[in-house]
């Protein structure tokens, strides 16, 4: 009765899954929303599932005058928007053929047919709209027991998808408790070698929600001991990464990959970033900026004109965990100043140049360097009007 309360709470909020009940009153919840449901987690994404063939639902979709998008037909998914709202309907599949990567599947009526091949026992869970809670392989009883393991033999699950090893482990971190199954453990240690196919946008995504989510530590220990986490990314260093952390860094999984990988400077090449967070890795390797607690104000102001400020709160956050790992008052007092100072902005430009009577060309960037950098010595402090007089009285030599 509870979780049909529970449910009905959320339909009443949910005015496109009453609707999407209407149209195909056989379906059911799926997958992270049922889960979550079941912990009292909040729901992101409300999936369905029903035995309706891609087609029909499409057929079915369109006569209610719910706009449909085909997202991924082939594997028998269709994207329901409502209110602006997506909602994905995936009929009923079994797997025909894997690889590790993909899988060939074909229609079926068989609710547990379709939940056999789901990653998780917890992720294999489905709900109808009377709030029934459909349980083929224990799903509720590993919830709340913190116990992450997969549907059937790990092994087997494995090798249709060698992702799953950094699921089971990303999974673990948000639901698990105590130590990682034991199946899944020894199974992922035996078959390192199914990782080589994952592309890197794959690992990386998975890596990097593991780096943002809970018990990180916790999770990346496991990793490393069953020889995982070397695989993928030689190098790594949980030592350093332990420091970050407790210096209470904030969450993010850039910075905590900077921290894990100190050593290895093509992370973020081999993960295939963004050009950002790949520019972000390289600045937070190299040797400037040099930050110390004792830095005068002229001296702040110049390291914000120099480098942008998220570079320098990453600079500070690996240097603190570096030299002390653990919360300090003056570092969290320097980046407060550090964040409060505006950018400073150098007031000249070449026009100003041209207006001074510079000649064009090389002398022009001669002028607005010295003047520059006298600026800069003082503290980037001076207006446009302090510079040009200064200049003014130190002209160019020729």
């Amino acid at each position: 009765m509870i979780l049909q309360n529970t449910l009905l709470k959320n339909i009443e909020k949910s005015e496109g899954l009453a609707r999407l009940w209407t149209v195909l009153p056989t379906a059911r919840l799926v997958g992270g929303s049922v889960r979550d449901l079941l912990c009292g987690r909040k729901i992101n994404d409300l999936d369905l599932a029903t035995p309706e063939p891609p087609e029909r639902v499409q057929e079915l979709l369109e006569a209610a005058g719910i706009t449909n998008i085909p997202t991924g037909i082939s594997h028998g998914t269709i994207t329901a928007i409502i209110n602006r709202e997506p909602y994905e309907i995936t009929t009923l599949r079994r797997d025909e053929e894997t690889d590790g990567r993909h899988a060939v599947v074909a229609w079926t009526s068989d609710w547990k047919e379709d939940a056999a091949r789901r990653d998780f026992t917890i992720n294999a869970m489905s709900l109808d709209q009377n709030g029934v809670l459909y349980d083929y392989f224990h799903g509720q009883e590993d919830l709340e027991a913190g116990h992450v393991r997969f549907v059937g033999t790990a092994e087997k699950r494995i090798e249709e998808d060698a992702l799953r090893a950094l699921r089971f482990f990303r999974f673990y971190a948000r639901y698990g408790e105590g130590a990682p199954d034991r199946e899944a453990y020894q199974a992922i240690q035996d078959h390192l070698n199914w990782m080589d196919g994952l592309s890197a946008e794959r690992i990386a995504s998975e890596l990097l929600k593991i780096l943002a989510g809970p018990r990180v530590m916790e999770t990346l220990r496991p990793m490393d001991k069953c020889g995982l986490l070397p695989h993928l990314l030689k190098r790594p260093d949980l030592v350093s990464l332990e420091r970050l952390l407790n210096c209470d860094a904030p969450v993010d999984s850039i910075l905590r990959l900077a921290a894990l990988y100190p050593d290895n400077l093509d992370v973020g090449v081999q993960l295939k970033l963004s050009n950002a967070d790949k520019k972000r890795l390289t600045m937070m390797r190299g040797e400037d900026p040099v930050l110390e607690l004792n830095m005068s104000d002229h001296e702040m102001r110049r390291l914000r004109f120099k480098f942008a400020l998220q570079s320098i709160l990453d600079k500070s956050w690996l240097t603190q965990a570096q030299r002390q790992g653990h919360p300090d008052q003056q570092w969290s007092v320097f980046r407060e100043a550090l964040s409060g100072l505006e950018q400073p902005v150098f007031p000249l430009s070449g026009k100003d140049a041209q207006d001074a009577g510079i000649p064009a060309g090389r002398f022009i960037g001669m002028w607005l360097q010295k003047g520059q950098e006298w600026w800069m010595a003082q503290g980037c402090v001076p207006n446009k009007d302090e510079c040009l007089t200064y200049l003014k009285n130190h002209p160019l030599q020729n």
